[in-house]
């Protein structure tokens, strides 16, 4: 499978260019789509889930017409937004078997044994009989992977999915997609690095509606190789620093800020290389560095 997606643009009536002639080609397996919060990417996600028309442009799920025939996508598609709600006191069990439905599996035999099989992959079965809205965020998180995977999806999108998860949670949900992404396309938006190192091969950085980097996470941490340097300063230092230094990114260690600063060669003044990160290359491409 193969989604193509070719000068896509979305602007909003009070103004707001969404989406900037976005260009993405996106082959099986997990794709992160990194950015700040309002680059672009729900916009993005909200087109290619066919719950919002784009102004223009192409997309194609190999060779189907995804902004036109999207009563087909809907049958191959699997979407967790950043928010969903649940009815109160429904069951996981009854919910999905809702939801099933609602998608088409009227088979009673047929719904029950993949009700109990997403059950099972997302570790929820023996909460099945539990409200959903009882369960905790990594658990309600879990449930919507389930709903999303009804009917063997295809196409997976998966928005802010590890926002507010604790460390455990946030692992077991890395398992899960992953898992899922053997087989089909998954794009994750998400604002946050480190989830796109962790789980993707292949990225692509928004900011304000436009895609300022596309390609391999290796591929982007070579293009700040040997060119990101640190530092930790005085708190009363800082401003000096950000004055006078291509400064991309600051952060407390031990009290202190911990500036990182990208320069074709190592500033003066104490500076040592540092090693490159992903998120490096995030925020040297939000200034406009490289």
């Amino acid at each position: 499978m193969k989604l193509t997606i070719q000068g896509l643009n979305k602007q909003y009536a009070n103004g707001v260019h969404a989406l900037h002639d976005v260009h993405l080609e996106i082959g099986t397996g997990m794709f992160g789509l990194l950015g700040p919060n309002g680059a672009g990417k729900s916009s993005l996600m909200r087109t290619l889930a066919t719950l919002q028309d784009a102004d223009s442009g192409q997309v194609m799920l190999d060779d189907l017409d995804v902004l036109k025939d999207k009563d087909a996508v809907r049958k191959i598609l699997g979407y967790l937004p950043q928010e969903f709600g649940v009815y109160p006191r429904t069951s996981a069990t009854d919910l999905l078997h809702h939801l099933a439905v609602l998608k088409g599996f009227t088979a009673t035999k047929e719904r029950s044994e993949m009700v109990d099989y997403l059950l099972q992959k997302v570790n929820l079965y023996e909460h099945r009989k539990k409200a959903v809205s009882s369960y905790s965020g990594g658990m309600r998180q879990r449930f919507g992977i389930a709903q999303s995977l009804i009917g063997t999806p295809k196409l997976v999108i998966v928005d802010e999915p590890t926002a507010g998860l604790d460390p455990g949670e946030r692992n077991r949900f890395y398992n899960i997609l992953s898992e899922i992404g053997e087989q089909v396309i998954v794009i994750l938006s998400t604002h946050i690095v480190q989830d796109v190192r962790e789980l993707c091969v292949n990225m692509a950085i928004m900011d304000k509606g436009k895609v300022l980097y596309a390609g391999t996470t290796d591929d982007a941490l070579l293009l700040i190789r040997n060119k990101v340097f640190e530092k930790r300063v005085e708190k009363d230092n800082l401003e000096h620093y950000q004055r006078n230094y291509p400064v991309i990114s600051n952060k407390l260690v031990g009290g202190k800020p911990q500036i990182h600063v990208y320069a074709e060669a190592m500033p003066a003044d104490g500076f040592i290389q540092a090693e490159e990160t992903l998120e490096d290359v995030f925020f040297a491409k939000l200034h406009e560095l490289i």
